[in-house]
C-alpha cells in the first residue's frame, strides 16, 4: 500500500523535531552523519506504521458487500499482522483467523484482510485489536456469529523486561453462534488448527 504524504507536513516535521530531541536525550548527537535524516526517516516510519488512524471501516468495505444464500462458517485465516503496542511502541506481530457465518450477505475476501490490517495499524493492546476486529466484521455483515483469534509475539516482552524469546500471546473474540454454540466455535477452532 502506498500513502501519499499528507499536504500539510507539519506534523511529520514536528514528529520529526520529536525524533531529534529522542537522540539527543538517548545521549546520541543527531547532527552525525549517520544520524543525520534520522528523525526525518523515524516519522515518515511512525506515519506508515499508525496509518490505520487516517482510515475507516466505510472507507475499507466500500460498498464490498454481496448477497449471498450461503449461511455457512467463512473463514480467513494466518493474516499477518504488524502492530505496535501502546505501552511501549515497540512491535508485536503475528497473525489473525476471523471468521463469520453470513445471514444473506457476504463481504469481500480482501476486505477483512483489510480490516486486520486498519486496526492493527495503530497503537494497540492485542485484547482490544481482538475485539475491534470482530465488532468491525458483525457491524458490517449483520452475521449470525463472528470469531476472531490473534496469536502474537511482542517485542516489548522478548527484547526488554522478562526477555522471553518464544513467548506467543493468544487472544479470541467469539461473538453470537460462535459464542452461544460450543459446536460452532469447536469446528472454528479445528478449522485453523487450533483444537486438540
Amino acid at each position: 500500500m502506498t500513502l501519499s504524504l499528507p499536504q500539510n507536513d507539519q506534523p511529520q516535521n514536528d514528529l520529526a523535531e520529536s525524533y531529534r530531541e529522542i537522540l539527543i536525550g538517548l545521549g546520541e548527537n543527531p547532527d552525525r552523519e549517520g544520524l543525520l535524516d534520522t528523525p526525518m526517516r523515524a516519522a515518515k516510519a511512525m506515519q506508515y506504521l499508525c496509518h490505520g488512524y487516517d482510515q475507516s471501516v466505510e472507507e475499507i468495505v466500500n460498498g464490498a458487500l454481496f448477497a449471498s444464500d450461503n449461511d455457512e462458517m467463512v473463514i480467513v485465516d494466518n493474516i499477518e499482522l504488524y502492530s505496535l503496542c501502546e505501552h511501549h511502541m515497540l512491535p508485536f506481530i503475528g497473525k489473525a483467523h476471523v471468521a463469520y457465518i453470513p445471514t444473506g450477505k457476504v463481504l469481500g475476501l480482501s476486505k477483512i484482510a483489510r480490516l486486520v490490517d486498519m486496526f492493527a495499524r495503530r497503537l494497540q493492546i492485542q485484547e482490544n485489536l481482538t475485539r475491534q476486529i470482530a465488532d468491525a466484521v458483525q457491524q458490517v455483515t449483520g452475521a449470525a456469529g463472528v470469531a476472531v483469534v490473534i496469536e502474537a509475539r511482542h517485542m516489548c516482552m522478548m527484547m526488554r523486561g522478562v526477555e522471553k524469546q518464544n513467548s506467543t500471546m493468544n487472544t479470541s473474540v467469539m461473538l453470537g453462534a460462535f459464542r452461544e454454540s460450543s459446536n460452532t466455535r469447536q469446528e472454528f477452532l479445528q478449522l485453523i488448527g487450533r483444537s486438540k
